[in-house]
């Protein structure tokens, strides 16, 4: 399973930006995580397969959406209202377990940059 993330960049507060993630399996379970330098990975959000399903960490509720295209393989995070603090490099995981289960596989990250 492979994993390729895209959609990152530099955005000022406020605005928007979509990031990407072709999968190329089947996945049950989808995620995207986000890293500061320094800092541990956290969780931002995931989705299921029939994509009815979805979480977020509470630092992004109402401000991200986690979505999927199963037809297209792909998963994304439409990411409104930035802030500098979701500065970070953003990854994609996939799982094959649902909802509970660690990830499986990891995207190679993509930089998320928001100025103030």
């Amino acid at each position: 399973v492979q994993l390729l993330e895209s959609g990152g960049g530099l955005v000022q507060a406020g605005d928007s930006l979509r990031l990407s993630c072709s999968v190329s399996g089947r996945m049950p379970k989808m995620g995207w995580f986000r890293q500061i330098p320094g800092k541990a990975r956290e969780f931002v959000a995931h989705i299921n397969w029939d994509g009815d399903r979805t979480a977020y960490a509470d630092s992004v509720k109402g401000r991200f959406t986690i979505s999927r295209d199963r037809a297209e393989n792909t998963v994304y995070l439409q990411m409104n209202s930035l802030k500098p603090e979701d500065t970070a490099v953003y990854y994609c995981a996939a799982s094959w377990a649902w909802p509970g289960g660690e990830y499986d596989y990891w995207g190679q990250g993509t930089q998320v940059t928001v100025s103030s």
